[in-house]
């Protein structure tokens, strides 16, 4: 089941290996692991994906390709669960992640107005961002063991699923 769906969603290998941006790794994307679904290859997308997804940083879709391509995870996977922090999610995501980082810092919480400018961003970077950054780090590394281990999880009980139904015939 999980990889039935798995593949429904991701996109075509070839679109992604022709992509501007990713030419530069050259022959390392044809590594069979990137293109292959298997439950480690799954597993460990989920981790790089789920990770990423929660960095506050431009080019998440980029990292996400060359940690998946450094951890030899399935490379598509990965980077369409980065889109989990979309236009629509990010708000909400990056405001919990930050007042999380207030606790585990400790600090105050700074009322600030968002604006879209490059003196809003350099101005309040010295006192949003630790803890910003601090929250996302932590979020992004529990739902990356959380997700790589209900991958696992799912993907082993699907097997024991499908050897019982052939054991029943």
């Amino acid at each position: 089941m999980p990889r039935k769906t798995i593949k429904r969603i991701m996109p075509d290998h070839e679109k992604i290996r022709d992509h501007k941006h990713l030419r530069y790794l050259g022959s390392r994307l044809h590594d069979p692991n990137l293109w292959h679904l298997n439950r480690r290859g799954a597993s460990g997308a989920f981790a790089v994906g789920l990770f990423f997804a929660w960095m506050p940083i431009p080019m998440q879709m980029l990292f996400a390709a060359i940690f998946a391509v450094i951890f030899r995870v399935n490379l598509p996977l990965s980077v369409v669960l980065v889109w989990i922090s979309n236009p629509l999610t990010m708000p909400p995501m990056f405001y919990g992640a930050y007042l999380l980082g207030v606790k585990i810092l400790g600090s105050e919480t700074h009322e600030f107005s968002f604006e879209i400018s490059l003196d809003w961003f350099l101005s309040s970077i010295g006192t949003i961002a630790p803890p910003l950054l601090t929250g996302c780090v932590v979020i992004g590394l529990a739902s990356s063991a959380i997700g790589y281990g209900f991958i696992r999880l799912l993907w082993r009980l699907s097997v024991i699923r499908e050897y019982k139904q052939r054991q029943n015939r």
